[in-house]
């Protein structure tokens, strides 16, 4: 088996299909695994719960809460935090260089091949049989045959390159705005939070203003007076409304996510060349900022800028089935569902300021069904990621990194048991896949009543 892409959702299938006996190679372009949450440090991850942060809220389990509970032990996260911010349940930080090693050696454990610093040139097809894919690597192509590919690109890649229809944005064709998140160490949150108690109009949070502190502080949404001043004296021109930052691994980071690159096309290599540029300029002039506006930041320092930009959203395949903005606020339920989540429609304006977030019945979840991760026309073929069939609204939601290492867990398994029953993953029993899911610790809880 063939997984391309050693993102979460790449590292999850490879080391779930593993574990599950087969014999496994794992494709990545970086000489690290982690995808979007190594590369482009977009963190912390959200969100493992829907309606509240204990155990009757959670909706991701299996790989995907492994992976935080061994980081925990590695003191590489502090595991599930109350979201300071009421946008979510929770929010989970998690340190990237850590996250890195552990994927690789939970690959290593588990017996996964790794292939890194290799590029995807083509794929090889057998009529509309997807047989294997070519590869560029330091020593030169390298051709890679399977019995099954599982794509976990984010872009499509491999999908794209064997035939599967594809979309990409919304009506116009726009995507989300892309955003080079960063991380500032040797901040005095203390000092941060005693401002915010003088100033509690400042701050999106249902938290008291007495309860204010380092440690309750995990997320920050606000700001307002701090942002408007500056912009009012030139010192910022980021089409953003609002200051958010949020609680590192550790007591004095913070990650910031505030950049925003609008109207470029992150598969336009001239595009996402001009996002990279722009999202370091804009990098520096929020440094100054953070430095000389935001109490507690004043002798702040540029710990890590990423690999590369975030990219929200770009080619998405047509499947067997496509999850719309209905399904989710409909709360709609799938008999073969591999998936559930709670987050929101969260759209940032493709051409300026602004975040437009809908949001489900509180404490209901949404299901992904199997059906979204079968691309049409192509067989041997499995997607993950945010690449899978859904709809530019939908996509807002499903995106989240917690939903799409259970995707790839979820397309793992499928894989494995379509080889075992010699069928196309398509033909795939799902009541079989569903059990053998939840064997490995996926939530598909269904508590709350059923919709019509």
């Amino acid at each position: 088996m063939l997984v391309v892409g050693g993102g979460n959702a790449g590292c999850t299938a490879a080391i779930a299909a593993a574990r599950l006996g087969a014999r496994v190679r794992l494709v990545e372009r970086y000489g690290f695994l982690g995808g979007t949450a190594t590369a482009a440090m977009v963190g912390p991850w959200m969100t493992y719960h829907a309606g509240s942060a204990d155990e009757a809220g959670r909706v991701t389990g299996g790989l995907a809460q492994e992976f935080v509970d061994r980081l925990v032990e590695m003191g590489g996260s502090p595991g599930h935090l109350p979201d300071a911010s009421d946008y979510v349940p929770t929010i989970t930080p998690f340190d990237p260089e850590m996250h890195k090693w552990l994927l690789m050696a939970m690959c290593e454990e588990a017996g996964v091949q790794l292939l890194l610093h290799a590029t995807l040139l083509d794929v090889l097809l057998d009529g509309t049989r997807l047989t294997g894919v070519r590869v560029q690597t330091v020593s030169g192509p390298r051709t890679m045959m399977a019995s099954r590919v599982i794509d976990c690109t984010a872009d499509a890649l491999v999908s794209h390159a064997a035939g599967v229809p594809c979309e990409q944005g919304n009506a116009d064709g726009r995507v989300q705005p892309m955003t080079m998140m960063f991380r500032l160490s040797h901040v005095d949150l203390d000092v941060t939070a005693a401002w915010l108690r003088d100033h509690p109009d400042q701050i999106r949070t249902s938290l008291d203003p007495v309860q204010f502190s380092a440690t309750t502080l995990t997320a920050v949404a606000g700001l307002w007076d701090l942002w408007r001043a500056a912009r009012a004296a030139g010192e910022v021109d980021i089409p953003r409304e609002i200051v958010s930052f949020f609680r590192g691994a550790h007591p004095d980071e913070v990650s910031v996510n505030m950049t925003r690159v609008t109207g470029l096309d992150p598969l336009d290599a001239d595009d996402l060349t001009r996002a990279e540029v722009e999202g370091r300029r804009q990098t520096m002039a929020l440094l100054s900022f953070f430095r000389t506006r935001v109490p507690g930041f004043a002798q702040c320092r540029l710990a890590a800028t990423p690999a590369q930009i975030g990219v929200r959203e770009s080619r998405r395949i047509v499947g067997e089935y496509q999850l719309t903005s209905d399904d989710l606020l409909q709360a709609r339920r799938f008999p073969d569902a591999v998936a559930r989540s709670g987050y929101p429609i969260d759209i940032h304006s493709p051409t300026g300021e602004g975040t437009r977030t809908t949001r489900l019945p509180k404490g209901m979840t949404y299901e992904i069904p199997y059906r979204c991760l079968v691309p049409l026309r192509v067989d041997g073929l499995l997607v993950a990621g945010r690449c899978i069939s859904v709809s530019h609204e939908a996509l807002a939601s499903t995106r989240l990194t917690p939903t799409i290492m259970t995707l790839g867990q979820a397309a793992a398994t499928a894989a494995v048991q379509s080889l075992a029953a010699r069928v196309e993953p398509r033909a795939v029993a799902t009541d079989a896949l569903r059990a053998s899911l939840i064997t490995q610790g996926v939530d598909l809880r269904r508590p709350e009543p059923a919709c019509a």
